[in-house]
């Protein structure tokens, strides 16, 4: 039986040169053939990389999913080099050696299988966070199960399903840019894993870390409705996720920026719309988050 060929796509801005130094040592531990590496340097040099790395130098920051849609490029158009890329956080880390294996294992396996999104743990505690489970379900991150999306810094990925249903939305910048993948690839019939053996230790960090957080996750949270959900269910998903907001109650800095992302996700162009097939929607709705939360 042939062995999958596997690469690596891993994004940096540059301020962590030894977060990932030691995630690049973690990936040449792996067992098996080797995983060809490349690093995006996302509007940053990328210096002290050990031999056998590629390096791709962005002129700016074209944010998280055109970073790595860059770093798909360079392994061939739509990464079809390889078979399957693994896309980890810069400040991440594979604790084990037989993930690469388990990766070739799970994709060899199940034809249908598209997306594989591992299970983050924090590196000191072992924990992981229910908003790292990519499921409503969340209570026991340790059970493996088919889920509808996937964590962007730590998954692996089928090239044919680039292929097919096209990179990373490169205007999302940074947020929800996963789930509009997911959404497509699902559409296309693609099935999506989470597996809790498959670890990336990660920093236990909020999201809201970053400033723009909540003005693009409000804004990308519309762009996703307009570009993929059939027109009945936009108004209801975006429903929905006011109605969580609101409840979640944020500060009154943070919720202005909300809504001032939403409105501007409203009047600002969201790239082409492709509406999922309803069947898509029951399909997502089977197998535990219809696409209206």
């Amino acid at each position: 039986m042939t062995t999958l060929k596997l690469g690596a796509v891993i994004i940096t801005m540059g301020n962590r040169p030894d977060d990932l130094r030691a995630l690049l040592d973690s990936v040449a531990k792996q067992e098996g053939d080797r995983i060809e590496i490349v690093v995006v340097g996302n509007g940053a040099q990328v210096t002290d990389v050990p031999d056998g790395v590629r390096t791709v130098e962005l002129p700016e920051n074209l944010g998280i999913p055109g970073g790595r849609n860059a770093g798909i490029e360079a392994f061939g158009p739509s990464g079809t080099d390889v078979d399957v890329l693994l896309f980890l956080d810069d400040d991440g880390l594979l604790p084990n050696n037989n993930t690469g294996e388990l990766v070739r294992q799970a994709f060899t396996e199940d034809p249908g299988l598209g997306i594989v999104s591992f299970r983050i743990a924090d590196p000191e505690t072992g924990a992981t966070q229910r908003r790292h489970v990519p499921r409503l379900r969340a209570s026991d991150p340790m059970r493996s199960s088919r889920v509808t999306t996937f964590l962007g810094g730590a998954n692996a990925v089928r090239t044919k399903v680039i292929a097919q249903v096209g990179g990373l939305p490169d205007e999302f910048f940074y947020a929800h840019e996963e789930t509009d993948f997911a959404w497509r690839a699902v559409d296309a019939g693609w099935m999506i894993d989470y597996r809790s053996d498959m670890v990336l230790f990660h920093p236990t960090t909020p999201p809201s870390r970053h400033a723009v957080y909540h003005r693009m996750v409000a804004r990308n949270r519309v762009w996703l409705a307009r570009r993929n959900l059939p027109a009945p269910l936009v108004p209801v998903y975006l429903a929905v996720w006011i109605m969580l907001t609101l409840l979640r109650r944020p500060t009154t800095a943070a919720l202005r920026a909300w809504f001032g992302g939403f409105k501007e996700g409203w009047t600002t162009p969201c790239g082409p719309r492709r509406p999922m097939k309803w069947r898509t929607v029951w399909r997502l709705t089977r197998l535990g988050r219809p696409p209206v939360v």
